[in-house]
C-alpha cells in the first residue's frame, strides 16, 4: 500500500498571532501539478525561490490546528523549520527503487525485493 501522507514535528514550530505554537503537522506526496501550475504564479516569476514556499503551502495539509496552510504561514516559519520541511519534501517525494512482493517457496515468508531493470538493445 502506498503511503501518501506523512506526519511531522517541526524543530521549533510556527507561532500564530495568539502566541500558540504549532509543531505537529501532516504533509502529502506532491503531484506534478503542485510544481508545474505554480510556475505561472507571478511571485515565482519574480523570484524563483518562492516556488518552495508555494509548493510547501500546497502539500502541507495541516499544521497544528491550522487547515489549510497558507503561503503566509510558510513565510513566517523559522528557518530551521523551513529547512526541515524542505528536506522532508525531498525525502518523501524522491523516486524509490521499484519493489516486488515475493514469497519464499520453502518457508512461505513474504518480503519485498528491489526490481533490477537491465537496459537492452
Amino acid at each position: 500500500m502506498l503511503t501518501t501522507e506523512y506526519e511531522f514535528t517541526l524543530p521549533r514550530g510556527y507561532i500564530d498571532k495568539a502566541g500558540a505554537i504549532h509543531k505537529k503537522g501532516k504533509m502529502r506526496l506532491a503531484t506534478a501539478a503542485d510544481e508545474i501550475l505554480l510556475l505561472k504564479d507571478p511571485r515565482v516569476q519574480q523570484n524563483a525561490s518562492y516556488l518552495t514556499i508555494l509548493v510547501l503551502a500546497r502539500v502541507i495539509i495541516k499544521l497544528g490546528t491550522i487547515e489549510p496552510v497558507s503561503a503566509t504561514i510558510i513565510e513566517n516559519l523559522f528557518t530551521a523549520d523551513l529547512a526541515f520541511l524542505q528536506e522532508m519534501y525531498q525525502k518523501i517525494n524522491e523516486a524509490a527503487a521499484p519493489q516486488m512482493r515475493v514469497v519464499c517457496p520453502k518457508c512461505a515468508h513474504e518480503f519485498n525485493t528491489p526490481l533490477n531493470f537491465t537496459q537492452t538493445g
